[in-house]
């Protein structure tokens, strides 16, 4: 059990850095870049995480750890679609527009209605014609079948 904890104990503080550096924001790296630290961690497998954990980025001071300006910056911006006024306008725009019978734009209501008619008509034809190629084949097919 002893000689099994001398492998796993490295190999999860190992993976538990690499998962660390991963996470962490570039902003947040000291010293070195942050791919010459995955590749520290990974190359020198007891030293590389001890040494990332102690010196490989900024920690937080003991009052917890506040999100990286960038973090700040993008929760800032994304906004629900419930709370989102422009979102909530284009439904109910979409809503009305739906309501009324295409009063303003006639021809585009006919347009759309004969390309769905010619669309329609062109997948019938494409299925007949899809229809008879497998009959001939199975007609040929059996026929062959039949004689020997």
């Amino acid at each position: 059990m002893l000689r099994a904890l001398m492998y796993l104990l490295p190999l999860a503080l190992t993976i538990y850095a690499f998962i660390d550096c991963l996470n962490t924001p570039e902003d947040e790296v000291k010293h070195l870049p942050k791919v010459a630290w995955v590749f520290i961690i990974l190359l020198f497998w007891i030293v590389g995480p001890i040494v990332w954990l102690a010196a490989g980025r900024k920690r937080a001071s003991s009052g917890g750890r506040a999100p990286s300006e960038w973090h700040r910056g993008r929760r800032s911006t994304w906004v629900a679609p419930d709370d989102n006024p422009d979102f909530l306008k284009s439904l109910k725009d979409e809503k009305t527009d739906a309501g009324k019978p295409d009063a303003g734009k006639p021809e585009a209501g006919k347009s759309d209605a004969a390309k769905d008619e010619s669309a329609l008509k062109d997948w019938e034809a494409d299925l007949r014609r899809r229809e008879e190629e497998i009959e001939r084949r199975e007609g040929g097919a059996g026929s062959g079948d039949a004689s020997s």
